[in-house]
């Protein structure tokens, strides 16, 4: 955990000046300047202080002005000098987006994309491919592969084969987030088939009488945490998310396996990398909705309780003991004062009168003993039971043999100084998922951030979830790290949501998920700046959103040399954004996927869609690609090789 030191800015006339927000028209040239294991750089702010031009870059300051930030002294830097790199946030810049690309990844680039605006080869895509390996035959359809979709979307086959492009991009300062995209192809019907089969319970469903549950049930919709065969086909309309389906134990062990190859291949092949993983590969989905089921009732309830405070967000209310008797009253629970009061002292952890949700959520304690994972106070008898009592005994088994996969990814991450992403999935999944990283970061974020949980910003309750995971990781005194994303499962939520019979949970419109992320953005950045042991991934594609975030970082005088601030683009999107940042000095990721070439087939159909419905909006990236090309040809420079390119 970072030291935390209260102290002034230190020359706040410099420092305003310096750090004064850019505007999109201001044109200025990276300076870099290799500091600290040759991620981060400085740079002098063109607009307030007149470049010395140097003997042999006439264009590129000698002398920077010095200033010092506060995230010197509070991360023991020292008396080390620390300048915001400069970075065209125009994003307009296309030698620096594509020197790192020979001119024949610039050509299939520009071919790729092209395809990609073509609605009728997007909507057949997976048919196309597989017409054209029939016709080709495997060898020439590999060769056709690698020299477009694949080529440009797909890293390599292998571990070893990754590795040179791995390394290129460090060298111009863009990391990794390596992938195994290897999905199963199977038909609607089989993908139908196993999600029934693997979320039903062959225990009966107890009706619970524990009073904990006493919930209006207007406001329970269990029915959302339960499979519904007209949505067992996970896959669809969903376009940029990978989606795993459980045959058996078996084949979680072999995604286990894959995943901790992925991780091995991040530490072998990069020096400050990641690996995502999903933890619907890693067991059950049936225990995730059952967890999950257990989780919503009982902040339903803690919201029920404090429904006097509507005016607060559920993550701001808190219990005093006398309301929280008096609503037990209210909806009717069969529990004296005496009960009552041993029921709210337990909670009140703290002992300060009051409960917060944070104490609140402490009632789901884990246990070792996985058929009493998760145990609450029975209030009738005072003991405290299992919340999950309707799962038999191979369900307990299958229970504990996620957990422990996830425990082995996270002890092999630690141990290879790979930070590990958990994917977030659908709602009905998510507060499963979540609470389970939690509990990962809880033991293995004590020294650094090792696990990062993602937040989906078109959800409504995005901000709540993210400020109580938040608050607790700042109050029990460990890291925390968050991948903040927009979501990949809108329309399917939606109409989910709809046929089943309950809230949506999505945002109303593209504008308010763009709110919820700078909002959810912003308080990350305060929390950072106040305390600095908060690590996030600003996971966009949107340059707004990524412009946003560096001048933030600027107002607030967070420095990009310190890492706490990273910038996530998806390989082969978007690197008018990625590689100018990187080479200013910014810390830069890019989604890395590998896997054979015939076995990344539908992550490929995912990427040409997600291709399309970007380009049919926006053809910067292609125009950017024509002006690097042009340049290229005007300068006789086609034959151009970025491992000789001098950084």
């Amino acid at each position: 955990m970072a030291t935390r030191f209260t102290v002034g800015r230190l020359c706040p006339g410099i420092s305003r000046r310096l750090l004064r927000p850019q505007t999109a028209e201001l044109r200025v040239i990276p300076v870099r300047v290799k500091v600290d294991m040759a991620r981060a750089a400085v740079a002098a702010d063109k607009a307030d202080t007149p470049p010395v031009p140097s003997a042999d870059r006439p264009d590129v300051p000698a002398e920077i002005p010095e200033v010092k930030s506060r995230f010197d002294i509070r991360h023991d830097y020292g008396e080390q000098v620390r300048q915001f790199p400069i970075v065209s946030l125009n994003f307009d810049d296309a030698l620096e987006a594509y020197k790192s690309k020979t001119t024949g990844e610039i050509l299939r680039a520009l071919l790729v994309f092209k395809l990609c605006s073509f609605d009728i080869i997007v909507r057949n895509n997976n048919q196309l491919m597989k017409l054209t390996r029939r016709i080709l035959g495997k060898r020439l359809f590999k060769s056709c592969m690698k020299g477009t979709f694949y080529g440009h979307f797909v890293a390599g086959e292998d571990q070893e084969s990754i590795k040179p492009i791995i390394k290129r991009m460090e060298k111009f300062g863009v990391g990794s987030i390596l992938d195994y995209s290897v999905e199963e192809d199977l038909s609607r019907d089989e993908a139908v088939s196993a999600e029934m089969d693997s979320c039903i319970s062959s225990a009966e469903p107890e009706q619970s009488a524990q009073p904990y549950l006493c919930v209006p049930s207007a406001e329970i919709h269990s029915d959302k945490y339960k499979a519904h065969e007209e949505f067992g086909d996970r896959r669809e309309d969903v376009v940029s998310a990978r989606t795993y389906f459980y045959e058996d134990e078996h084949k979680c062990d072999e995604n286990l396996k894959i995943f901790l190859n992925c991780i091995k291949a991040a530490g072998y092949s990069s020096t400050d990398g990641f690996a995502a993983i999903k933890l619907t590969a890693l067991g059950r989905p049936q225990l995730l909705l059952q967890l999950s089921d257990v989780l919503s009732t009982t902040r339903q309830f803690f919201e029920a309780l404090t429904s006097a405070e509507k005016k607060l967000p559920w993550v701001k209310r808190k219990l005093t003991k006398e309301v929280f008797q008096n609503r037990l009253e209210e909806l009717g629970v069969p529990m004296s004062r005496d009960e009552s009061g041993w029921w709210f002292t337990w909670m009140d952890q703290d002992a300060s009168g009051d409960v917060d949700l944070l104490e609140w959520n402490q009632m789901l304690k884990p246990n070792h003993s996985l058929r009493k994972l998760f145990v609450v106070p029975n209030i009738e008898t005072g003991e405290l039971e299992p919340a999950m009592s309707s799962i038999t005994e191979e369900e307990e088994q299958q229970m504990k043999n996620m957990l422990q996969r996830m425990n082995v990814l996270a002890e092999a991450a630690k141990l290879q100084g790979v930070r590990l992403m958990v994917d977030a999935e659908q709602t009905y999944f998510q507060p499963a998922i979540a609470r389970l990283t939690v509990e990962m970061m809880r033991k293995f974020n004590q020294e650094r951030p090792v696990i990062f949980n993602t937040y989906q910003c078109y959800l409504k309750d995005a901000y709540n979830n993210l400020y109580a995971d938040m608050d607790l990781a700042r109050k029990e005194g460990w890291h925390f790290g968050c991948k903040l994303v927009r979501g990949a499962y809108m329309e399917q939520e939606r109409k989910r949501a709809e046929a089943v019979g309950y809230e949506d949970p999505i945002n109303p419109d593209y504008e308010a998920t763009n709110r919820m992320y700078h909002k959810c953005l912003d308080h990350m950045l305060t929390r950072i700046d106040k305390y600095g042991d908060i690590n996030v991934m600003v996971a966009s594609h949107n340059e707004d959103t990524v412009k946003h975030a560096v001048q933030r970082m600027r107002e607030l005088n967070i420095s990009p040399a310190d890492q706490t601030v990273y910038f996530g683009q998806l390989l082969g999107m978007c690197d008018q954004v990625s590689f100018p940042l990187g080479q200013a000095g910014y810390p830069v990721f890019k989604y890395v996927p590998y896997g054979p070439v015939e076995e990344v087939l539908p992550y490929l159909s995912r990427r040409a869609q997600e291709n399309s419905a970007i380009l049919k909006g926006a053809y910067k990236e292609r125009m950017l690609l024509w002006t690097e090309l042009k340049r290229r040809l005007s300068h006789l420079e086609l034959v151009h090789n970025p491992d000789k390119v001098k950084q």
